[in-house]
């Protein structure tokens, strides 16, 4: 048996420990593993490293892929489907297991509803893919941004100033809800609940009329003002194009709410953007315990002839459900956990 893998989407901690877990795990089954280099664009340009128990030692501590990565979608190259078919066939492999998001996992789906067996490992910062209760990366993530929204409190504190901090968050706000409430965050500015600036910049005044001379915003890059703004319409952008799965390039709501904020009360504001610092540095022990499960599951998974499907964590096991199931939709926020939570907590 020869299992081929890849890493596609953005990079995030515990990548290193799935693929330690998957080389292990398939050793013991005498199971050959063949690597594809930078995701799908791997297996179209049929580039890779076969991998061995000595490559894979120790990488689990690391973050980010020692495959690398990309944002390639084979179905919008020439020919693409037809490469990855002679691709396989010319290196023997007989099952590809996807490690990523959404869009590789939709990928992965794609290619099993033509013929090509694959199996999934759901990997997202943002943990919003559906069908697991946690994908590994998030909490890693949650921990960069929660000491750095501790950080941030000290400046913010000496200088008297609001800081408006931008937490990665497309369409999910997880990370910023949890590192807002883990970092005392005063406000806490999720993609699920349209906000209100006025009703921002109130509770920034109501604070400073109580003495309290300095707030933090938490605010995810992909949060939207309510309807009827006239002060945000849309999603802020770094740049109008997309990516190769026409996803749109987010980022700079927090300099957009710096002015803003700075204009309406007065108060002098800065902005800090966390971005890539999100992703980087080694994981935490509970992504690297994550991820090896994950990796030791998608073996296993082969062995029972689950083809087709993604491993998924439910409780404390780990599981197997459908791609089709795992890539239907966004997982969100509830906005009764929001309100039961950040709402509660707000100014405060």
């Amino acid at each position: 048996m020869r299992i081929g893998i890849l890493t596609g989407g953005g990079d995030c901690p515990g990548l290193n420990a799935v693929i330690r877990g998957i080389v292990i795990r398939a050793n013991k089954e005498n199971y050959d593993v063949f690597g594809f280099t930078d995701g799908w664009r791997g297996v179209l340009e049929n580039k890779g490293e076969n991998l061995t128990k000595e490559r894979v030692e120790d990488i689990h501590r690391e973050g980010g892929t020692i495959l690398g990565t990309s944002r390639t979608n084979p179905f919008k190259e020439k020919e693409g489907l037809e490469r990855i078919k002679e691709t396989l066939k010319e290196r023997k492999i007989d099952v590809l297991v996807a490690i990523g998001g959404d869009d590789t996992l939709g990928v992965a789906n794609k290619l099993y509803r033509e013929g090509i067996k694959t199996i999934g490992i759901p990997k997202t910062i943002d943990n919003d893919l559906s069908s697991t209760d946690y994908t590994f990366g998030f909490d890693t993530a949650i921990n960069i941004a929660v000491e750095a929204i501790d950080r941030l409190h000290t400046t913010a504190k000496s200088h008297h100033r609001v800081l408006v901090v931008e937490i990665m968050g497309r369409h999910a706000g997880w990370i910023t809800l949890e590192a807002g409430i883990g970092g005392g965050a005063h406000i806490i500015l999720i993609p699920e609940v349209p906000f209100n600036l006025e009703e921002v910049c109130q509770i920034l005044l109501e604070r400073k009329k109580k003495g309290k001379n300095y707030s933090i915003v938490a605010v995810a890059e992909g949060a939207k003002a309510a309807k009827g703004s006239k002060f945000l319409t849309r999603e802020v952008t770094k740049e109008e194009k997309t990516d190769a799965f026409g996803n749109i390039i987010l980022g700079g709501i927090a300099k957009v709410l710096e002015k803003e904020i700075s204009k309406r009360t007065g108060i002098e504001t800065r902005s800090v953007i966390l971005g890539h610092l999100q992703r980087g540095g080694r994981p935490s022990a509970f992504d690297r315990f994550l991820a090896t499960r994950f990796g030791i599951k998608a073996v296993e998974m082969l062995k029972e002839g689950k083809i087709g499907q993604m491993a998924s964590l439910r409780g404390t096991e780990i599981t197997s459900v459908p791609l089709e199931e795992a890539v239907g939709k966004t997982k969100q926020v509830p906005v009764s956990l929001y309100q039961e939570t950040a709402e509660i907590l707000q100014g405060e």
